[in-house]
């Protein structure tokens, strides 16, 4: 037989009066919100640098931080008599009323990292102002004794940490490898370097210098430093300004997401911060031109009015909450789209392209920064040249294959294939040797029935015609629908369903919001809500799915994408089915004026499923590949 358990019970003890705790107990507690690893005081200690106008930090740490941090600085320090109040709890100069506190500007503000952090280690601070008089010019207080006494020292701040968490051993078992905290440690300064470039920082363990950042004369500077140049070349500029709120760094282009979150950078008045509504709005996005489970890169910076946000959620200040959500996460969303708008491939559109082809709609997002090509290499790439006396003879084009499919035919309500006036194509292109006149070059050849190869100044360009012309119809489908109210479609029958207390909740707050979504949802009784309407789009799909995942997703991020992207899936399907498909014969003309439709359309360099629509392949990785120059 098998042992019987004893059930768990609670151990009798005699009632223990309630008492205060004790101030050093106090502050342990607290620690232990504060404090979580090295980098928790390394944050800390910068903040408060930051927050003294230092223009140089200078951070030193011993086994990843465990047995020293000590953060110097050059900012207008602390005077000797408020050395001692520096390391109570709840001491601080940044705020000294709730008006402050409510429209905080600082890094610190709670008064209480220094006592927390002097509870689990030895601490001592040096310091001197502008206009100290003791001896050698700085005072030094010993964080466990009190001792205050006179040092050297230029005009600053110096914190030192030693044996963290001496106090609390416990909690050094927790800790990981020096490496892992040191590596955490860094990241907590680049956190910091990437807000503000006017300062310079510079990072030492055991005596040797493993990171520093220059202070950079713009972003673009030290975001190159911190993050990478690669980052900066393959990124867009971000600057949106809707009401209060503004929105400016740069968001990385879609192929070059990564497979994990961890070059995501975003800041609230100068302040990293982790949101939901924040990370939801980037990611909504991103929604149309990333692939799979990719995440993009980014470093973003909100900036916006103090009292309508607030940073007083938890003691490491790493979390807010905004007073109005929907208005935040609308303002990062469009800043994100619009720059991401702009096809890379299309800046500057030449004027041959009214005698090249049939006349295009100009871009929706007037250029801003140069087109940027990508260069792509492949181990082996194998395909057919032809000789080709001239660029106009379209029949001279690559054989029909016995299974090769007629394309279907277009739907009435898709736009069709671009097409291009013979005649006038051929003398354009006859008379012009200017590739550069067209960032996606001219068109050579077809390739498989699948691929358009084209001739830029770079090189060669390799185009999926059918991933670019589902990409231009998706686009001019979603432009019919853009402005355009979504319209509601009554239910004959209501679709009730029993509803959790935090939908219900949740149906009741937005009702004013729901609406605007073409949908209807009211209280049917106290478990259960009714949908009484839907929209006309999506009218055959099902309404309670859709309500459960619009009410879901307004009570964690205050707002709904979940409307607009079943709509997108569904004009996405219709582009798919009239977008030319693969083995259609294209003429020169059409595939021209498939190139000049691309170089015109937003976010043609992704398809509707975030793949890439060409690459660039320039006459260097084709040397490489004949091994010409070695």
């Amino acid at each position: 037989m098998s042992a019987v358990l004893p059930s768990p019970t609670r151990p009798v003890s005699a009632r223990r009066p309630i008492r205060e705790l004790p101030d050093e107990l106090i502050s342990q507690i607290a620690a232990g919100e504060v404090v979580e690893r090295p980098a928790s005081v390394v944050r800390e200690l910068v903040d408060n640098a930051l927050d003294a106008g230092a223009r140089q930090i200078v951070v030193r740490l011993l086994a990843g931080g465990v047995r020293l941090i000590s953060v110097e600085d050059d900012g207008q320090g602390i005077p000797a008599a408020e050395l001692p109040v520096a390391l109570r709890r709840h001491a601080t100069s940044k705020i000294a009323s709730l008006h402050e506190l409510e429209t905080v500007g600082t890094m610190g503000f709670r008064g209480e990292a220094l006592a927390a952090i002097n509870s689990i280690a030895e601490m001592s601070l040096h310091s001197r102002t502008a206009d100290s008089q003791a001896e050698g010019g700085a005072w030094s207080l010993d964080g466990r004794s009190g001792e205050l006494k006179p040092i050297a020292r230029a005009v600053g701040t110096t914190v030192e940490v030693r044996e963290l968490f001496f106090a609390t051993p416990a909690r050094r078992k927790f800790l990981k490898t020096d490496a892992t905290e040191l590596a955490h440690c860094l990241e907590a300064v680049r956190r910091h370097a990437l807000a503000r470039p006017d300062v310079g920082f510079a990072v030492w363990h055991e005596g040797k210098l493993v990171e520093q950042w220059r202070p950079a004369a713009s972003l673009e500077g030290r975001l190159a430093d911190a993050m990478s140049e690669d980052f900066v070349s393959r990124s867009v500029p971000v600057d949106h300004v809707v009401g209060a709120v503004r929105v400016t760094g740069r968001a990385g282009i879609p192929d070059a997401a990564r497979s994990r979150g961890d070059q995501q950078f975003f800041y609230v008045n100068g302040r990293f911060v982790r949101d939901k509504v924040l990370a939801h709005a980037v990611r909504s996005a991103y929604e149309d031109v990333l692939h799979g489970q990719r995440q993009p890169v980014y470093a973003l910076f909100l900036e916006i009015d103090p009292a309508r946000v607030d940073v007083n959620v938890h003691p490491t200040k790493i979390e807010v909450r905004f007073r109005d959500g929907r208005e935040v996460h609308q303002a990062v969303r469009h800043a994100i789209e619009n720059a991401l708008a702009v096809p890379r491939a299309g800046h500057g559109a030449a004027a041959p392209l009214a005698d090249a082809a049939t006349p295009l709609p100009e871009p929706a997002v007037p250029p801003a920064v140069a087109p940027m090509m990508r260069p792509w290499s492949q181990p082996s790439m194998q395909f057919v040249a032809r000789e080709r006396q001239g660029l106009g003879d379209s029949a001279a084009m690559w054989p029909s294959r016995a299974y090769e499919r007629p394309m279907a035919d277009t739907p009435a309500f898709l736009p069709a294939m671009p097409t291009a006036q013979p005649t006038e194509t051929k003398t354009a292109l006859a008379e012009s040797d200017d590739t550069g006149a067209w960032p996606l070059g001219r068109a050579l050849a077809q390739l498989q029935g699948i691929y358009i190869l084209a001739e830029n100044s770079q090189g060669l360009v390799i185009v999926d015609m059918h991933a670019a012309h589902e990409r231009i119809v998706y686009e001019r489908l979603k432009t019919q629908l853009e402005g355009a109210a979504i319209s509601s479609q009554p239910l004959l029958i209501p679709a009730t369903f029993a509803a959790t207390p935090q939908e219900v909740a949740t149906a009741e707050a937005c009702a004013s919001v729901l609406p605007a979504l073409g949908l209807e949802i009211t209280p049917f009784s106290p478990k259960t809500l009714a949908v009484r309407a839907v929209p006309g789009t999506l009218a055959e799909g099902d309404p309670v799915e859709l309500a459960r995942s619009v009410l879901a997703e307004l009570a964690q991020h205050d707002a709904s994408t979940v409307v607009q992207r079943a709509q997108n899936e569904l004009l996405g399907t219709m582009a798919c089915h009239g977008a030319v498909r693969a083995n259609r014969k294209l003429t020169l003309d059409e595939m021209n004026a498939l190139l000049r439709q691309m170089e015109a359309t937003e976010r043609s360099d992704q398809c509707n499923h975030g793949r890439p629509t060409w690459r660039q392949v320039t006459v260097r990785d084709l040397d490489a590949l004949f091994l010409r120059g070695r």
